[in-house]
């Protein structure tokens, strides 16, 4: 029993460290879903070197060494785990994918890379010693461990602990993983080098065609990008937090589980008709989009597609594993199709499209694998696959159309996908633009004459940043600092004298404001703009005296929770003039973050006002939801401001936002 648990302990271990690690690294590059997909390149291809590592000492070195050498990784690895549990790091906005991999080499690098040797070392001397009867058993045991730590973390781990306490106890439980290692170090000193021999002998004997090794590769790299995919796809349009990285996960961890217990558990027929199903869920949601629909719908919809197609691909790989001699060689594949698929996502895709176009692609290349799954099956067989292939590619054909209809501009990085489509607007007779990342819609401009350089979408005069800038300052030049430009409707605010500053991370917006809309060259005010994450521009900015801050920062529908937490409203205050507002924009389809702001008020010292303005559609305004924090008496005095303000209730289960300490469970709505 010493290796089923070192095993899952071991795999459990690995689990936790990924958004452990993936947390701290979010309010260092914008707190967007991309930070996650990056991490996610840096995990399967670490989990590639972890494989190699142990494949190399399984096969080349002998036994007695092998196990010393296997206890020195341990031992450095928990020496770097004492080094990171309070890290000063710093990325580079310019360089972000570089900056995830070189800050999560420096923070679990080497103890990520023993973990994820951990499991194929581990079944490779189980099965020398007992002939590999159930060695492939293990990998489902390895896979459950995963899945344990996935499901405890969101739900128990993250809500109960800060970053530092979660850091401190995955040290310690690193402690009791490696004295079970050690135990089993301390066995391999007994096998002898005759079974060795006859493990390698078996090796030699069973060659692997070549045919076999790509069908592997393309299995788990069609699983990986289609992990990454939906991930993205989800977090980008809800928010950036272990949760919505982990669910998805969870269910790509359990199609190995189910896959690699028992091939009686999921026959072949069984596996396709699987497959089948979450193509056709798949293209269903992908068809009618996530607008409008409830949190449940969107996660488990998504998850349940994901979880039946991937157990229709890990059956596949488990159907076609080699003999347990080749075992090592087995897993290697399956890592470079994880690494594979997380690399076309993360890096490639932002690079080479124009759109978020992966998730249709890797449901196409599904498809594909099940043309070749059913193949000898017969003439009928072949064709129902092919059907569903070809349904699959049009997917592809309808989103790149969709996507360039009625474009004026696509801009896709790191940071997301934007565009502003241009369509003659009926209602006011006139050309209207957007600007939207992702499907959501980040500003518009309606190029009519008398309402062209007015404030409207969520930033009309009724709003929270309306009355917030209109009643600041009484008349002399105002301050005003922004966090997030979009299409720069808040300069439309601007009057002689004042100076407007906009924040923005991502480098993309500013030539898209300034290009297809007008509100920046048509403000009377001074604009500034600052490209570089808005807490870490400000952090290192002399005192602004701001009269009014708006944080307006969205990725997506997604909240970048780093501006939302108590050492934020610190630094926003300190570039607060006296009596100074920060505008809190809070309007989410799947969050209520007004308690959050309540509760940082609360702390800090100041009051609250929520401001709920409806939309008007005559003056292209849209409904939003802000909450304005301040210590101003006289503002929040001011009654036909605050009468019509909500009061705001704070869940009994919601605690304090901070850097170390932010979970999203108690202010979900579940419904839309």
């Amino acid at each position: 029993m010493i290796y089923p648990i070192a095993i899952f302990l071991g795999s459990g271990l690995l689990f936790l460290i990924e958004p452990i690690a993936a947390k701290r690294l979010l309010p260092l590059l914008g707190g967007g879903a991309a930070v996650w997909t990056a991490c996610l390149v840096f995990f399967q291809c670490a989990l590639l070197l972890g494989y190699l590592l142990a494949h190399w000492i399984a096969t080349h070195v002998a036994p007695r060494r092998q196990a010393a050498i296997y206890v020195a990784l341990l031992v450095g690895s928990l020496v770097q785990l004492g080094f990171a549990l309070d890290p000063v790091l710093a990325a580079s906005s310019a360089h972000p994918v570089a900056s995830v991999l070189w800050l999560l080499t420096r923070l679990i690098g080497l103890p990520f890379v023993t973990l994820s040797a951990t499991s194929p070392l581990l079944q490779a001397w189980f099965a020398s010693e007992t002939g590999g009867s159930s060695a492939y058993r293990l990998y489902a045991v390895s896979n459950a461990g995963s899945l344990l730590a996935l499901v405890v973390y969101p739900w128990l781990v993250e809500p109960a602990m800060s970053l530092h306490a979660q850091s401190l106890a995955l040290a310690l439980c690193f402690v009791l993983f490696g004295v079970a290692c050690v135990v089993i170090a301390v066995r391999r000193r007994t096998v002898s080098y005759a079974a060795v021999a006859v493990d390698a002998g078996v090796a030699m004997a069973t060659s692997v065609r070549a045919s076999q090794v790509v069908m592997w590769i393309v299995l788990a790299t069609c699983g990986s990008l289609l992990l990454a995919a939906v991930t993205t796809y989800i977090s980008q349009n809800v928010a950036t937090i272990p949760l919505m990285w982990i669910v998805p996960l969870v269910a790509y961890l359990f199609s190995f589980v189910g896959a690699f217990s028992d091939e009686r558990f999921i026959p072949q027929i069984a596996g396709v008709g699987l497959g089948a199903a979450g193509l056709a869920g798949s293209y269903y949601l992908l068809s009618k989009g996530i607008l409008g629909t409830s949190l449940v719908v969107v996660v488990s919809g998504f998850c349940l597609a994901l979880l039946a197609i991937c157990l229709f691909l890990h059956a596949e790989l488990y159907r076609r594993r080699p003999v347990a001699a080749r075992l090592t060689s087995f897993y290697i594949c399956i890592a470079v199709g994880g690494a594979l698929g997380a690399v076309l996502v993360g890096v490639v895709a932002p690079a080479v499209l124009d759109g978020n176009y992966e998730l249709a692609f890797g449901l196409t290349l599904a498809a594909a694998l099940g043309v070749i799954a059913t193949w000898e099956w017969g003439a009928l067989a072949r064709i129902v696959a092919i059907g569903a292939t070809l349904g699959m590619s049009s997917l592809i054909v309808t989103e790149v159309r969709s996507a360039h209809t009625n474009t004026l501009t696509r801009a896709r990085n790191f940071y997301g996908t934007l565009h502003v489509t241009q369509i003659k607007d009926n209602y006011f007779g006139a050309q209207a633009r957007t600007l939207y990342n992702g499907a959501i819609s980040h500003g518009r401009q309606i190029f009519r004459e008398d309402i062209a350089h007015a404030p409207t979408s969520y930033y009309g005069r009724k709003s929270g940043v309306g009355y917030a800038i209109d009643l600041c300052c009484e008349g002399r030049p105002k301050r005003i600092g922004v966090i997030g430009l979009g299409t720069g409707t808040i300069a439309a605010y601007g009057a002689p004298g004042d100076v407007i500053r906009f924040y923005d991370i991502n480098p993309a917006v500013e030539p898209i404001a300034r290009d297809r809309f007008t509100y920046l060259r048509g403000s009377a005010a001074t604009i500034d703009i600052v490209i570089g994450d808005a807490r870490v521009s400000l952090a290192e900015e002399s005192p602004q005296r701001y009269d009014v801050i708006a944080v307006d920062a969205f990725s997506g529908d997604a909240i970048p929770v780093h501006l939302i937490t108590l050492e934020a409203l610190e630094v926003y205050k300190r570039h607060l003039a006296p009596g100074g507002i920060v505008a809190f924009h809070v309007s989410n389809r799947h969050l209520d973050l007004k308690p959050v702001v309540a509760q940082l008020a609360a702390r800090a010292g100041m009051r609250t006002a929520y401001i709920m303005n409806a939309e008007d559609q005559g003056r292209n305004v849209w409904s939003s939801d802000w909450v304005l924090v301040t210590s101003n008496a006289t503002f929040l005095a001011r009654k036909d401001v605050i009468a019509a303000s909500d009061t705001i209730t704070v869940p009994a289960k919601l605690r304090l936002w901070t850097d170390d300490y932010n979970s999203l469970l108690p202010i979900f709505k579940l419904r839309r």
